[in-house]
C-alpha cells in the first residue's frame, strides 16, 4: 500500500458501544464482480452494510468509515464471549469474487496481499491488537458466513506479523471425530475450541454448530481439507492453536 486512502465515505455506521475497545480485526471478501460493484453496496444507504476498508484487487485501498465509528461488517457473530463484534473490531472488505459454482477459490493477488498485510500492520499498532483476534467472518460467524475463504494464506500473513499461526507439528493418530459422535475426545476439542474463542457448546457432542466450527477452523488453518470433520490433523491443530495462544497470553511471544 503506497500512500493514503482513497476516500469513500459510507453513511452506514454508529457509534461504538460506550467502554468497547477496538479488540479485533475482521477480514472478509465482498463475492461481488469488482470494487466498484462492492463499493456501491457499502455506501448504499439500504443496503445497511459497510467496513472501514476495501481493498481492490490491485492494491488500492479505500476508506469507508472512520475507525473510531461502528461499521456494520460482523453481523450476528461472537468472539471469546464478545458478541458486538461491531463495536469491538476494525472491519477489512477484500474485493474477490468469492467461492464460485464449483466451491473453489480464485487466489488473493499478490498487490492485494502486500496492501492487506500494510494496512492490516497499521490497524494493529494503532489499536494493539493481539494475533489471536485477527480473524476471518467465518471464525466469528460459524455456520452463516464463510469469507474470507481457505484461498486466503493466513500462514503468510503470520509470517509479516498479522495473526496467529501455530508452529509446524506431526498429527495425531487420533480417530477421527465426525457429526453424531458423543465422547470425551468431543467433549476436549469443544473446550479446547471455546478457548480458543469459538462460540460453541461444551456438551460432548458432535452436532451441527461443532461441524459448523470445524469447517471455519479448516478454513482458517488447514485450508486444504474443508470438511467439517475432526481428523488427526484438525484436531492435532486446534491444541497447536491453543497452545500458541497460551505462549502470547504468558508473553513468550511477540504480536
Amino acid at each position: 500500500m503506497t500512500g493514503s486512502p482513497t476516500a469513500r465515505p459510507s453513511p452506514n455506521f454508529n457509534a461504538r458501544a460506550t467502554g468497547t475497545d477496538i479488540s479485533m480485526l475482521i477480514l472478509h471478501y465482498t463475492n461481488m464482480t469488482d470494487a466498484e460493484a462492492a463499493l456501491a453496496r457499502l455506501c448504499d444507504p439500504a443496503s445497511q452494510v459497510s467496513a472501514h476498508y476495501l481493498i481492490a484487487r490491485d492494491g488500492e485501498v479505500f476508506a469507508l468509515v472512520d475507525e473510531a465509528d461502528r461499521a456494520w461488517h460482523a453481523g450476528v457473530s461472537a468472539w471469546q464471549g464478545i458478541r458486538d463484534i461491531n463495536s469491538a473490531s476494525v472491519g477489512i472488505e477484500l474485493d474477490h469474487p468469492g467461492h464460485d459454482v464449483g466451491g473453489q477459490m480464485t487466489a488473493y493477488p499478490p498487490a492485494q496481499m502486500a496492501a492487506l498485510v500494510d494496512l492490516s500492520k497499521a490497524i494493529i499498532t494503532r489499536h494493539n491488537i493481539p494475533p489471536d483476534k485477527v480473524l476471518g467472518h467465518s471464525d466469528v460467524a460459524p455456520g452463516r458466513k464463510i469469507d474470507p475463504g481457505e484461498a486466503l494464506d493466513w500462514a503468510a500473513l503470520a509470517r509479516e506479523g498479522v495473526g496467529l499461526w501455530p508452529e509446524a507439528v506431526e498429527p495425531e493418530e487420533v480417530a477421527t471425530l465426525k457429526p453424531g459422535d458423543a465422547t470425551p475426545a468431543v467433549a476436549a476439542l469443544q473446550q479446547a475450541l471455546r478457548a480458543y474463542g469459538y462460540d460453541i457448546a461444551h456438551d460432548g457432542v458432535f452436532g451441527a454448530q461443532m461441524s459448523a466450527v470445524i469447517s471455519a477452523f479448516q478454513r482458517h488453518f488447514r485450508p486444504s481439507c474443508v470438511d467439517g470433520q475432526a481428523d488427526g490433523e484438525t484436531q492435532t491443530l486446534v491444541y497447536a492453536v491453543c497452545r500458541a495462544q497460551a505462549a502470547l497470553d504468558r508473553g513468550s511471544v511477540s504480536p
